[in-house]
């Protein structure tokens, strides 16, 4: 079949067609997220107070003052959870929960840490004490783990090196804000593309 039929066969099938007299298509505005939304949605995140699932001070599985405590969420990879553990980041915050009670630590490190997630501070050192001379042994430090391992912002969390508190602290990284995961695959895209 030559082009001419091509053309004539085309013609032919569309002879009857009429053109829309208006377009009625709905071009859908992209949603833009504002800032009130995303302070919302960070919100539900966060356990509140009231909620009875908020964090326990009532019980947690008691571990030893110089046990290593080592959590990873599936998905960091371990070249990010080895870096962490042997303090290649940049420590951007710190929390000393010396002196306090299970009730004043909860509340600050839930605190601390929503501070550091809208503040875009990912690495950060959490001093608990090795708990040598508490009753039972190693209260706070169980409990401070046990505290990080329910909340999802944290994505691992290991003890620090000596000169960060050694056993008696934790290195804890929480995970990128939108923004930032946005920067991150942009930047990749430049360089691969």
């Amino acid at each position: 079949m030559s082009q001419d039929d091509d053309f004539a066969l085309f013609q032919q099938m569309m002879g009857d067609v009429k053109p829309l007299q208006q377009d009625t298509t709905e071009h859908k505005k992209q949603h833009q997220v504002s800032d009130s939304q995303l302070a919302k949605r960070e919100a539900a995140i966060w356990l509140t107070e009231d909620d009875p699932e908020y964090l326990s001070i009532d019980h947690a599985e008691m571990i030893k003052p110089d046990d290593i405590i080592e959590f990873k969420r599936d998905g960091v990879q371990d070249g990010v959870y080895k870096k962490l553990r042997l303090a290649k980041y940049p420590i951007q915050a710190r929390l000393d929960l010396h002196k306090r009670t299970l009730e004043q630590a909860r509340d600050e490190v839930v605190k601390f840490l929503k501070q550091c997630m809208r503040m875009d501070i990912r690495t950060v050192v959490i001093v608990h004490g090795k708990g040598e001379r508490s009753n039972p042994p190693a209260l706070m430090k169980s409990f401070v783990v046990q505290w990080l391992m329910q909340i999802k912002e944290v994505q691992c969390v290991h003890s620090a090196q000596r000169f960060h508190g050694g056993t008696g602290a934790v290195y804890v990284l929480l995970r990128k804000s939108a923004e930032k995961k946005i920067e991150t695959r942009e930047r990749h895209q430049k360089r691969l593309g």
